[in-house]
């Protein structure tokens, strides 16, 4: 497994066997609030909620994306790239969550949990490798990349407007989509709005 993306899951696995020894402290200080929680939101909050799950199988499920769609974009653009489109779509996650959620539908947090930079390089790698095949459970239901992102973020949209169910940021989800679609932009050229720049 490449470096980054190797480091990325161990320091988010010795950082939940931290969470579980010392409690809700960390979630507190580290977990990305709502702007309408007062005294409880900072700015660093969205970065490190990203490192912070709410369970194991939360942290399996994340890592587990994280390693498969990860490792092959770094391998393709290298380190440095590949960790600035990770961290952008983290961010971007976070913002759109505090938009859309957090501002227009009153959810205070906490959010936590990769998902948000698992998106951003799912999405990555669905413009690198559109034909690539996907299966997570059933081999014979493979899908191409392309078309298992575009009706994931479907799902997400339709579960972000319509399920009052909390516990899942569905519009983190899709802000990471967008961040790792600005990244990818970005990275070829064209600048944070998709344009191709001049030199």
């Amino acid at each position: 497994m490449p470096t980054i993306t190797l480091a990325l899951i161990v320091i988010n696995a010795l950082l939940y066997g931290l969470e579980v020894m010392t409690g809700p402290g960390m979630l507190r200080v580290f977990g990305l609030w709502g702007l309408n929680t007062p005294g409880a939101f900072h700015p660093w909050q969205l970065l490190t909620y990203s490192f912070l799950h709410a369970s194991l199988l939360h942290l399996g499920l994340n890592m587990f994306a994280l390693g498969m769609f990860g490792s092959a974009l770094e391998r393709k653009w290298g380190q440095l790239r590949y960790l600035l489109t990770y961290l952008l779509s983290v961010v971007t996650g976070a913002v759109t969550h505090l938009v859309v959620s957090g501002h227009l539908m009153r959810y205070g947090g906490p959010v936590i949990g990769a998902s948000g930079g698992a998106f951003g390089l799912m999405l990555a790698y669905a413009l690198y490798f559109p034909n690539h095949r996907i299966a997570l459970f059933i081999p014979a239901f493979a899908v191409r990349a392309r078309l298992f992102v575009l009706g994931y973020a479907f799902i997400e949209l339709l579960l972000g407007l319509f399920n009052s169910q909390e516990g899942v940021a569905h519009f983190a989800h899709l802000g990471g989509l967008y961040g790792g679609w600005l990244g990818v932009q970005y990275f070829r050229g064209r600048g944070v709005f998709g344009m191709r720049q001049r030199h």
